[in-house]
């Protein structure tokens, strides 16, 4: 039957390992132990306490890679949560730990240089998205084309035809809130109000809509669209 030896304490003092940023280093200290929980005569398993470290050593190294040392306390709930679980490197061998984190000036003056021209390449990135948004919907436009192309080129004037041609087809951006189908039903019922140029045209239109809404049961919506009628639109009906 198998027996269980006595716990041995281990200690790795003043590790260094790597952050999110590789150049960028944790100084960690852990206090583990292990045990060799297998037949007591067992031999030839090497130096046990080694293969311990090593396993702890690996475990806190692939925990700390995933976080920033600007954000110590989340970098120490997690290396802690996974160490403190028995780990069994191999058959019979048993190692858990724990482990105190701190992080050197120039390490956390490293990381603070990194994350200030991270924010600046973000907010880079995001104006000039924004930028083209602003490009696409002045040029999906065709009267905002012709103005834009005018005010940017005005002795290229006859140009403008074949730019036209070349933007055919080229929608309008979409609103970041709206997912595909949001956005698709938006535009499509855009384009279905221009359409209805008359009066009797949108009584039968909002009718329409009424009585689909109530059939599927949303009595609320049904009853807010004809509230919505204005009872001085002409074509209109009493409510």
């Amino acid at each position: 039957m198998a027996g269980t030896s006595t716990a041995h304490p281990l200690v790795l003092s003043d590790e260094r390992m790597a952050s999110r940023i590789s150049s960028v280093r944790f100084t960690v200290r852990i206090a583990g132990s292990w045990q060799w929980t297998t037949h007591p005569g067992d031999t030839g398993q090497g130096d046990l306490a080694m293969l311990a470290r090593a396993h702890l050593r690996r475990q806190a190294a692939g925990i700390l890679c995933q976080h920033s040392v600007l954000d110590l306390a989340a970098a120490h709930d997690a290396i802690n949560s996974s160490l403190a679980q028995r780990g069994f490197p191999m058959p019979g061998l048993e190692v858990s730990g724990m482990a105190e984190l701190s992080v050197a000036a120039a390490d956390r003056a490293l990381a603070e240089e990194h994350a200030r021209r991270q924010q600046a390449a973000d907010l880079e990135h995001g104006e000039e998205l924004h930028r083209l948004a602003q490009l696409q919907r002045v040029l999906a436009d065709p009267d905002l084309r012709r103005v834009w192309w005018i005010a940017q080129f005005p002795d290229r004037f006859n140009d403008l035809d074949s730019l036209a041609q070349a933007l055919k087809g080229l929608p309008a951006p979409q609103e970041a809130q709206d997912d595909d189908l949001r956005g698709d039903i938006r535009r499509f019922t855009d384009d279905l109000v221009t359409t209805l140029h008359t009066p009797q045209q949108r009584e039968v239109f909002v009718q329409a809509l009424v009585q689909t809404l109530t059939a599927l049961g949303h009595q609320r919506l049904a009853t807010a669209a004809v509230l919505r009628r204005r009872p001085h639109d002409p074509g209109s009906t009493p409510a």
